[in-house]
């Protein structure tokens, strides 16, 4: 069988730190069986072949510490050096990096080295990936580039849009913690589910046609070439489960090797090729141009138009693009689960998600999660006790929208205006 030869690359107290802010017993779990979720991401969001780890390294401050406050019992000091054991076990091998000052344990600087003697090494390493949000590997992942060889970032946080831009693929906050509690690692939005879950009932028992070429380079331009065509001469929306049950047949085994070239399933897929006035439904694709949205597209998330400094975020942090009037009852709706709940940040996502949905607001899990991650980040994490309410979620989420973003960019009257848009709050 052929393998993907990987080298992995763990800056444990960025990426425990930035799960810890999004729901800590999720992150204990990620430290403490390391070989789980390592196994899974062997398998998961791949290019052309598993991953088989030819280097694991984890650098760790053992001095190194967080406040855990459980549900139940009394708050304690949680220490980083009670997780070092559970990486040997998994087979990583540990580095101690103590801090050097107040901020800095030197876990950057230690991976670019050794990433950097990878490159040199007698073994040719395929593929690298850099768990981490620090930004200050931007120039790392240039260098990898430049050395052609793939590489995937898993960050915990919201990293820098210069940094995860580099990358070939981001494992974000929202997957990582999937990947640790085993559920289905899907891609950042969530909007075509019912999608998903019809193309799973297209099983892998189909004639392969046999008439296209293995190659996953060629099959993707054979997926292309097959969509495209379909798209530009469809005279009504196309049936997107028909669609991915005929590339399935002509395509065979290629489509779960590569997970739909690794874009995780068929919608994100289709996607990818940048198809002109696409739009999508739960089961179909159109042509806003030329074809009648179908009847299952009424709760579609409406075109706005952003103000100036607004529309400048959505490039510059990925901000959801939504109506003004969505975001404090996203707030709301988020305040309603941790007040009614024990925090999970999965359930979350989608429970919120459904009551706005059957509020009419046609909202995904993706920008749901975006919120929990911008107010935890922001100060107001969702499992806090006593809950917050629905203005300290957003107040928190409109500050850590505009710190992550340089304060020459935006003036004073463009921060009023993102401020009012995301809901007024100071």
């Amino acid at each position: 069988m052929r393998y993907s030869r990987a080298a992995f690359y763990l800056d444990f107290d960025n990426v425990f730190g930035g799960l810890f802010k999004l729901d800590p017993d999720v992150a204990i779990q990620f430290a403490s069986n390391p070989g789980v979720w390592l196994q899974r991401l062997s398998t998961t969001l791949t290019v052309d072949a598993p991953r088989r780890w030819l280097v694991l390294r984890c650098y760790l401050n053992p001095a190194g510490w967080v406040d855990y406050h459980p549900p139940l019992g009394e708050p304690s000091r949680l220490q980083f050096f009670r997780f070092r054991s559970s990486f040997i076990s998994a087979g990583f091998e540990v580095i101690d990096c103590p801090r050097y000052n107040a901020t800095k344990n030197g876990a950057d600087i230690r991976i670019a080295v050794d990433v950097v003697d990878a490159l040199s090494a007698d073994v040719t390493y395929d593929e690298f990936v850099i768990a981490s949000g620090d930004s200050d590997m931007t120039p790392l992942l240039q260098r990898l580039r430049r050395a052609d060889r793939r590489t995937v970032v898993m960050s915990s946080v919201d990293a820098a849009e210069a940094f995860i831009s580099i990358a070939d693929r981001t494992i974000n906050g929202q997957q990582l913690l999937e990947l640790v509690q085993g559920e289905p690692v899907g891609v950042e939005d969530d909007e075509y589910d019912a999608v998903a879950a019809e193309l799973d009932g297209i099983g892998g028992d189909h004639t392969y046609a046999g008439a296209v070429p293995s190659d996953h380079a060629r099959a993707y331009e054979y997926f292309r070439s097959v969509v495209a065509d379909k798209y530009n001469n469809a005279s009504e929306p196309l049936n997107m489960a028909n669609l991915a049950a005929q590339l399935r047949s002509e395509l065979g085994p290629v489509i779960d090797e590569t997970g739909w070239f690794g874009f995780g399933g068929f919608a994100r897929a289709v996607e990818s090729l940048k198809l002109p006035n696409l739009r999508m439904s739960k089961h179909e694709i159109w042509d806003e141009s030329r074809h009648s949205p179908p009847a299952d597209a009424v709760a579609t998330v409406p075109r706005v138009t952003l103000p100036e400094p607004v529309e400048r975020l959505t490039a510059l942090i990925n901000l959801p693009r939504l109506p003004q009037g969505w975001w404090p009852m996203i707030y709301q709706t988020l305040a309603d689960y941790a007040s009614s709940h024990q925090f999970n940040l999965t359930q979350c996502t989608s429970w919120t998600r459904d009551r706005l949905r059957e509020q009419g607001f046609a909202i995904n899990r993706n920008s749901v999660s975006f919120v929990v991650r911008g107010a935890a980040f922001g100060g107001c994490p969702l499992y806090r006790q006593p809950p917050p309410t629905a203005a300290e979620i957003g107040e928190a989420f409109v500050n850590n929208v505009l710190t992550r973003v340089d304060g020459e960019i935006l003036t004073e009257e463009e921060i009023e205006m993102v401020r009012t848009w995301l809901g007024g709050y100071s």
